[in-house]
């Protein structure tokens, strides 16, 4: 989980800079709880898509690159392109067949070559232009290929109760979109985006990590809120006070709410014809 692509929002924010900083301490333990949270299920979804030996891998936004990792050390692909534009975190664990990139991938042409998967997550939600990025992306996928994009889905509603965690959540994403022009509310529209970039075969499911006392997934959004709580108390839909309760909420046996859901989308690269 990275997102340290580039983000420019009303404000001119970015991801990296004006939030999430890579070189604030605890920053890698904050992107490693969100993989604990989502790369079982990640990888699931990429080993029954027939991601094996033999695949050559673009992994988008590799944050601290585990998902790159096990690509090669569980499904033994024969390499992996691991982009981010921070790469402190995929560097300073090189593994065989890793190769690291340093790219902003919204730059025309930052990304070279063709591959077997394309993957991205948590990514795209933090660009404005995810319309030409999605088109970019599937232009990178070899015929047969597949494309992947994961994003987060927002589950709190105006209809879910008020409760300590729904109040900061919502708070969260109006900061950061503020902030850093984060945006999740156009994710359901992935697969008819994907469509739209001449993939075949699109489909898609919805993850829901459960919120459990001292879960990855807990720890991931407690650290989250705290690194971006300038951004959600200029709101004023919250105060200090707030974002304290709900983080003691999230370690409680009475908190009773919904994570993000991860959408995953897939699609398709044509074959060419003889």
């Amino acid at each position: 989980m990275s997102g340290t692509a580039r983000g420019d929002a009303p404000d001119g924010g970015r991801y990296g800079e004006a939030v999430f900083r890579p070189e604030q301490a605890g920053e890698g333990e904050r992107i490693d709880f969100g993989a604990l949270a989502y790369d079982d299920t990640t990888m699931a979804r990429l080993r029954a898509l027939g991601v094996g030996p033999g695949w050559r891998c673009l992994d988008v936004g590799a944050g601290t690159g585990t998902v790159s990792r096990r690509l090669l050390e569980e499904a033994g692909v024969a390499s992996v392109l691991a982009v981010d534009r921070d790469v402190r975190f995929l560097t300073a664990r090189p593994v065989p067949g890793l190769d690291v990139l340093e790219a902003d991938i919204s730059a025309p042409n930052a990304l070279p070559g063709v591959f077997s998967l394309v993957h991205a997550r948590f990514v795209l939600m933090h660009l404005p232009e995810r319309d030409r990025l999605i088109t970019a992306l599937a232009e990178l996928v070899a015929p047969g290929g597949v494309l992947v994009l994961s994003d987060a889905v927002d589950l709190t509603s105006d209809r879910t109760p008020g409760t300590p965690y729904s109040t900061v959540m919502r708070a969260m994403w109006q900061g950061l979109r503020a902030t850093i022009g984060t945006d999740v509310s156009w994710v359901p529209s992935y697969p008819r985006l994907l469509r739209g970039a001449e993939l075949d075969a699109v489909a898609a499911e919805i993850h829901v990590p459960p919120l459990q006392p001292g879960s990855p997934i807990s720890r991931f959004w407690a650290d989250t809120w705290e690194r971006s709580r300038a951004a959600m108390l200029a709101t004023g839909l919250v105060d200090e006070a707030a974002v304290d309760e709900a983080v003691r909420y999230l370690d409680s046996a009475e908190c009773a709410a919904l994570s993000a859901g991860m959408l995953t989308a897939w699609g398709w690269k044509p074959e060419k014809g003889p």
